[in-house]
């Protein structure tokens, strides 16, 4: 019988699993045993190295944010340590109570209360107009070429430190009302009972005279914001129908940002409440309560810088740290309820724009 030839190439057994495998063949080699390119090696020690860099961003920025609660946290914790003296003897009556005596221990912060809430409201009374149609100028009606300068010149009165403020109004603000303000409003207003007394020049209204132009920086930018966050069909829709621009603006902008400008005037009382400096060089510092607007009057934030180096008991020490917890509790719960109005009208919105 003849044998045929085969065009079958030959099979030898594979050194590496023994098993045979066709001469000329391409074998495969497996994972582990092959040898990385140049380039796949660049790109793995790249690769790796991206990863630690990753890792080590999201890790450092995970404990900054962290930080930022933590002191916060132990900022509570400490005022809550150091008043529960206060709190222990004189608990919620400490909020009513009207006495501040350190000689006979007695401590009530309803004047500081009460100062702060009053000269706070005449603040915003004072800005808030001012501010939103500063606003509603560099948004709508502000040419171009000036809008750069206005919101320069807005924005650098937040830059102002609060002393300068301070030293400006005992200076020029104060006189100014005794000569000028107080005995015009005294004659023409007297009847409501909140302008009546000597015109010292200094006490309730000089200090919510400066908080209001320390706080129109705040609300102008923040309102500002929400205005070029509503959409621009918004104003041709109202401009289409025949309006004014006054009805546009006050229809088609304020009207959709009423919340984020709400916003932005609870912002703005959260920094009148804890302003320091400016209010306790101007406001008098008397702990009493007044329906006048020129009478003296003090803040929780004044008090605190006054006498909190003079205080030697215990209880005055823990009595000044429980108002400064009121303080920064007020602060907390302003701020919040501000960036919460801000949010549900501009959420997203700054991106597009």
């Amino acid at each position: 019988m003849s044998t045929v030839p085969s065009n079958r190439a030959p099979r030898v057994p594979s050194p590496v699993f023994g098993k045979p495998h066709v001469i000329g063949e391409k074998r495969s080699v497996p994972e582990g045993e092959r040898t990385p390119s140049p380039v796949r090696r660049i790109n793995l020690r790249a690769g790796r190295a991206t990863k630690i860099a990753d890792d080590t961003f999201r890790y450092v920025m995970l404990m900054c944010s962290l930080s930022v609660m933590a002191i916060v946290v132990l900022i509570l914790h400490e005022l809550i340590t150091r008043s529960r003296l206060s709190v222990a003897k004189f608990g919620f009556s400490f909020f009513l109570g009207s006495d501040w005596n350190p000689v006979s221990g007695q401590f009530g912060a309803f004047p500081f209360i009460y100062g702060t809430l009053v000269s706070s409201l005449v603040a915003l009374l004072l800005a808030v107009p001012l501010a939103v149609g500063v606003a509603v100028f560099i948004t709508e009606i502000c040419p171009k070429a000036l809008r750069g300068l206005t919101s320069f010149t807005v924005e650098l009165l937040a830059a102002i430190p609060s002393v300068i403020y301070g030293l400006w109004a005992i200076f020029i603000l104060a006189p100014l009302l005794r000569n000028w303000v107080q005995p015009a409003l005294a004659k023409s207003l007297g009847w409501t009972g909140l302008f009546t007394g000597p015109p010292f020049g200094i006490g309730m209204l000089a200090a919510g005279i400066i908080l209001a132009i320390m706080i129109i920086p705040i609300i102008a930018s923040i309102t500002r914001e929400v205005l070029v966050a509503v959409p621009r069909h918004q104003r041709e829709a109202v401009l289409a129908l025949g309006a004014t621009r006054w009805e546009m603006v006050r229809m088609g902008v304020l009207r959709n940002g009423r919340a984020g400008i709400l916003g932005a005037v609870i912002l703005g009382l959260g920094r009148a409440m804890g302003e320091t400096m400016a209010v306790t060089m101007v406001i008098g510092n008397r702990p009493e309560i007044s329906k006048s607007l020129f009478a003296p009057a003090y803040t929780m934030a004044s008090v605190i810088a006054n006498e909190f180096t003079e205080a030697t008991g215990n209880l005055y020490l823990s009595a000044l740290v429980e108002i400064g917890l009121v303080l920064l509790l007020l602060t907390i719960i302003v701020n919040g309820l501000a960036r919460l109005l801000i949010w549900s009208i501009t959420r997203g919105t700054p991106s597009r724009v």
